[in-house]
């Protein structure tokens, strides 16, 4: 699948210790393969985030996006701990 990412998902990532720069790059290239959406936890978010999905890069920090276009591209939104759902 293919990964793009947005400006702010960028700004964010900029900001992240270099350990989990390293560690959200490991993430996005096994997210890449949707063989391992379900040990990602991918899920659909609710509420303001409807029509975006999760998943998690480590216990902590979580990584927003949404699919557009045909064939589905993933678009990263934005990283963070759980305030990034608010």
């Amino acid at each position: 699948m293919e990964v793009s990412f947005s400006p702010s998902f960028l700004s964010f990532f900029r900001v992240l210790s270099k350990q989990l720069q390293e560690e959200t790059l490991e993430k996005i290239d096994l997210f890449s393969d949707i063989k391992n959406h379900q040990a990602l936890k991918v899920h659909k978010l609710k509420g303001r985030l409807c029509g975006c999905y999760s998943f998690s890069v480590n216990y902590h920090i979580r990584i927003v996006f949404e699919f557009i276009g045909k064939p589905r591209r993933a678009y990263l939104l934005s990283i963070g701990d759980h305030e990034v759902y608010n």
